[in-house]
Formats: C-alpha cells, structure tokens, sequence
C-alpha cells in the first residue's frame, strides 16, 4: 500500500528538512551572533566600523575599522573570522574578531548590501544594490564564484533552512525572488502592492515555508501626513496552498490600534519560529507578535508597541532564545532584552558618534517621525529619501508630478526642488510644518504664508535662525557621491564613453550648455536662476508650475531611473529620443542609434572621477571632513 502524501506537504519537507530552529547568520542584517551565542558582531554604518562584543559580559572587545559604510555582517561558523559588506567602498572585508583587525579585502561588484554564509562556513552570498546581481564566494579562497542576476536594485536576502534557495527582495518594490543555489537563476518570484516600497531585509521561518519582509507602502497619488506613507508587514507563502502563489500584506500602522508606528527596518525569529520582532526606526519601536500557523492570521500581537532606542536598525534573538539585541544606529549602542518579558538587561556601547555634533543631531531629526517633526508619527525624511537615496517614486504634489531626488551632491547643487522654490534645506521648514508631515516645526517664529505656488521659501531666510534647522541643513547637505561602476578605472572611460563624451561637449548636440561644470549643472544660487524650458512641462496635465525647471546634476544618474521631473522617461535612452521630440533637451534627433548609444554610455559614467568638494555655487552648511567641527555650521 502506498500513501500519497499532499503536494505541498512534501514541497515543505523537502525545503525545510533541516532542523527546526531559525539561525540568525541566515538573514542579512547589521548584526550577527555566533551560533555557540558568545559574541555578537554590529556594523557601525556611519562611523565605518564594527565592533565586537562579548555576549556573555555584554562588553565590546573590539572596533575594527573596515570602511566606508558597513551594511552587512556574517560571521563564518563560531569565527573569529567574519565578513563585511561595505558599500561605498564595494569590497568585503574579513576581520579577525581576536586580532581586531581586517585580514584581506576582496573587491566586488558595486553597491555590496545584504550578505549570509552557509553553516559549513563554504560560501557567502551578497547582494548588490545596483546593479542587482547576487555574488557567489568562495570563502575558502576568498574570490568570487559567479554573480546571478536577481531583479533590481536589490538589499533583503535569507538562505532557506536546507540552504538550497536564496531569497532577496527588490529594495524599491519589495518584490521577493526566489534562486535556485546550484542553478543560480530566479526560480520563482513573489509580488506585492504598486505601493510597496523600501524593503531592506526578508526572514525565513524555520518550520514553515513562510518569509516575512518589513517595508513600507508608498502612496503617491496622496499628499498628507495620514495617507502617504505606510509600515507594512508581508508574509509570503514559498509553498503556496492549493498550488496557487500567495503574498498577504499586513498594515502595521493600525496593528497597535490608535498607536502609529513608522519605517519598519527589519525583523527576527525565535529560534523556535515562534515569535517574530519587528523594529521601527522612524519612531523607536519594536513589537513583538506570536507566528500564528494558520496561513490566515499570521501573527498575533503580543502587548503593546514597545519604545527601544534611537533609530534602531538592527535586531537579532540569541541562539537559545534567551536574549533579543537591538542595534540602535543613533544611540551608538546595543540594548539587549530579557525575550521572557522584555525587560532591559544591559546597553552596551559600540562607537563613538561619527562627525559631528550637528550632524548627529541632523540625522536625527532627518530619520524620525516622532515629534517635532511631525504630529502624525506617519513619516520622516527618510522616508523617502533614504539614506540621502531616492525612493524611486514619482509623486502627484499639488505642483504636479514630481520624482523624488537623490541628494547625493545636494551641498553643490542649490537651490532646490525642480522648481527651484527653494534656496536652502531650512527652507524645509514649509515641509515640516505642511499638509505632508503635519509638524510643530524647528524653528520658533511665523513663517510668510504661501499663496498659490509662490515661492514664499525664498523670501525667507531661515538659515542660522534655529539649531535643528541648521542641523538638517548640515546632515542634508553631506552626502558624496562615488564613482560610476560603468568605468574601467578611475578617471578612465571606455572606448564608447569616450566618443559619447564628444557628442555631449559638442556644439551639434549641446548638453554641456546646461549640463556644465563639475557637477553637470549650471543650478546656481545667484538670482536669477538658470531655469529652462526643455520641452517636458506640457506632458503633464497637472503641472502648475513649469515649463522651467532647474537643471539636475547628472553625477550618479546611472542610478537613478525614472527620470526628468516627471519620471516619464524610464530610461537614459528614452531621455535622449521618445521624451526629445523637439530637440529641446539637447540636439539628439539627428544621431545615428550608436551615437545614442555612446552618449548613453557616457552619461552611465558619471562620476568618471570625483568632483571637487568645494565650487562657487558650495553651501557653508555642511559637514566637512577634517576641518573643526565649528565650521560644520558656519556662515549664514
């Protein structure tokens, strides 16, 4: 007699044969603990560092210095060997807890993120940002095996509990893919909400075949601190019932009842898959749900939102199941929590506050929710410009459709807006106090009140009149740009950017008349603003304030789809042809197919080589590497 079992019975147990018990180095993360559960590892993103502790005195032993901007952490078995992802510098680093230092550097693709490592300590696997491909290491000899392609712009990654499958999630659309580890392609996706937005980890239950990814919803047809932004919670069935694919989406906002809670960051297991944490880095808080194994409900949660440290980015469960460490970026520090009751046992520092004062405190107002910054606890800068990053959304603002811009560069390139309705971040102060983020304001005194789609910001001087202002001014206007992954070296360009390069400095084509200077714009801050007509003001119905806009930098722009003010061109090539039909933005109707091509290649390669750190056209509020930190705020 044979018995038949259920199909997707026998799905579940071949890709979760493993042991039951969730293992925190399975997931990408800021932190990871050693599975024998006596040292932890946290990446101290902003002062390029990590720091070891020991879990047992709850003291750090080491901060190791690794580079600019740590995004993952994975230790290769007990260690003391661990590796790094540092993204601005695109390598992974492999330290030696014991010795505190770095062993060797190894050179990958650009944008390294997400990065987890098989139990036998055999390979690691990373997820590249841009341009979306997963690496392959060899850990034994520490080069790379292969890359796979896995969708875009991609952060989140766990390995499956029989480590046959990779899942990484789409950073911009939380889409989740599924990649079969020995074919290394995409074997199966998962997709959410058009809103959904933001997703930077995906965890995976260790008895059932269910991912849980943390992001947040994007709502861009809607301009209001109560309806733009919003936590959510998705739950991925990876053996669909009833052969159907299933992804459920869970609004975190209403989960604590009247009680709002912003930017979920990441989330944890137990061990035992039991109860899943959740963190909020716009407001501090973390909630703790009960995995209900119904594939209905889900989760259940358990008391109230708990308050936990500023900005927490991290948060990982002990092996035994004894202790949850939460990461608080901005705190500089690790609290570690009783899991029986949640009840703090111990705050253990891991770093100094990088740069400065005011840009500490810039950043922290930049990254919250919470109030002065908005009455609401909906949303916060960073909300939609992460880490000085786009959101990759085009929004309806009551001016009309309007892309959200990188502020890579931002010290540079004033004033502000496509508009150019602003001339300095304090300006921002109309944003803070507006129907968007509803806040109390930085600043105490009235402002000149808007009629229509006045610039009524440039009639105010804001600057050296609030500290906070001058703070978010500060952090706002730090962010650098790296070089282009699409040069052979730095400085050099390939043979098509070379002739691409001609064709933009030529007269026939002409988009180095606006595109000039270090920065390829001729933005400026002296009055009149170089605004210009480039033909796409009538493309949009609801636009009330063109046909001039400002000219954007185009350093980074290889990065940054959509693009023009209204983000209908979906790429470089449709910049320079579908959305030029009259030759308005540059002279480009004339050029051969290669010609386009090779000015697409050029434009690809911005930054070819890093522009200067100071122009005429330079803000004083800004964070300066090196100099004293009263000088990070100076001037007016």
């Amino acid at each position: 007699m044979s018995l038949r079992l259920p199909a997707r019975l026998v799905l579940t147990t071949l890709l979760f044969a493993s042991p039951p018990s969730a293992r925190a180095g399975s997931s990408n993360s800021l932190m990871d603990i050693t599975p024998d559960g006596k040292r932890l590892l946290v990446a101290n993103a902003d002062n390029g560092s990590v720091t070891v502790v020991d879990t047992t005195t709850n003291k750090g032993l080491q901060e190791i210095a690794v580079g600019d901007k740590p995004e993952g952490v994975a230790w290769i078995g007990n260690g003391p060997l661990a590796a790094v992802t540092v993204y601005r510098d695109d390598n992974v680093a492999f330290i030696n807890a014991d010795k505190g230092a770095v062993v060797e550097k190894l050179r990958v693709p650009d944008e390294p993120y997400g990065i987890v490592i098989t139990k036998d300590g055999s390979r690691a696997y990373v997820t590249h940002e841009y341009p979306g491909t997963v690496s392959e290491i060899d850990l034994h000899k520490r080069k790379i095996l292969r890359e796979m392609k896995a969708g875009s712009m991609l952060r989140g990654l766990a390995l499956s509990p029989d480590e046959k499958r990779l899942y990484v999630t789409e950073f911009y659309t939380g889409v989740l893919h599924a990649l079969d580890r020995d074919k290394g392609v995409v074997v199966d996706t998962w997709k959410g909400h058009s809103s959904d937005n933001l997703c930077r980890n995906v965890i995976i239950h260790p008895r059932r075949p269910k991912a849980y990814l943390s992001h947040i919803r994007s709502k861009i047809e809607v301009i209001d601190g109560r309806g733009s932004i919003f936590p959510q919670l998705s739950v991925c069935d990876l053996v669909p019932p009833n052969n159907t694919k299933r992804r459920t989406s869970f609004a975190m906002d209403t989960y604590n009842g009247v009680y709002v809670v912003t930017n979920p960051w990441e989330a944890a297991l137990s061990p035992d898959g039991k109860r899943l944490y959740t963190i909020y880095a716009g407001t501090n808080d973390m909630n703790v749900s009960e995995i209900v194994d119904d594939d209905y409900r889900e989760i259940k949660r358990v008391d109230r939102a708990r308050r936990i440290g500023q900005n927490p980015r991290a948060v990982r469960v002990s092996p035994d199941g004894q202790k949850v460490y939460i990461a608080n970026a901005l705190d500089f520090d690790v609290t570690v929590y009783d899991a029986a009751n949640m009840k703090v046992l111990a705050h253990i520092k891991v770093c100094e506050p990088p740069k400065s004062p005011e840009w500490v405190r810039g950043k922290i107002l930049f990254s919250t929710a919470n109030y002065p910054l908005t009455t609401r606890r909906w949303i916060a800068c960073s909300s939609c410009h992460p880490d000085g990053h786009s959101d990759g959304r085009v929004w309806h603002n009551p001016e009309g459709l309007r892309k959200t811009p990188s502020l890579m560069g931002l010290a540079h390139t004033h004033p502000l807006h496509w508009s150019a309705d602003r001339d300095e971040v304090q300006d921002f102060e109309y944003t803070i106090r507006g129907r968007l983020m509803q806040g109390a304001g930085l600043f105490r005194g009235s402002l000149k009140a808007k009629a229509g789609f006045e610039a009524a910001e440039l009639s105010m001087d804001l600057a050296g009149r609030s500290k906070d202002l001058d703070a978010l001014a500060v952090y706002s206007n730090s962010f650098e740009l790296t070089l282009s992954p699409h040069i052979p070296a730095p400085g050099k360009l390939s043979a098509a950017a070379e002739r691409g390069k001609k064709l933009f400095f030529s007269e026939a084509v002409g988009c180095a008349k606006c595109h000039s200077g270090p920065y390829y714009t001729d933005s400026r801050l002296k009055k009149p603003f170089n605004l210009h007509d480039v033909g796409t003001g009538g493309d949009d119905a609801s636009e009330k304030m063109g046909p001039r806009y400002d000219t954007p930098t185009l350093l980074g722009v290889y990065r940054t789809a959509p693009y023009l003010h209204h983000g209908k061109a979906r790429t470089l090539r449709d910049v320079l042809t579908t959305c030029n039909k009259d030759d308005k933005h540059g002279k480009t109707g004339h050029l051969k197919a290669n010609e386009i091509d090779d000015l697409t290649a050029f434009l690809k390669s911005l930054p070819y080589e890093l522009p200067p750190k100071e122009t005429p056209n330079t803000v004083k509020y800004r964070y300066l590497k090196g100099e004293p930190r009263e000088r990070s705020a100076g001037g007016g």
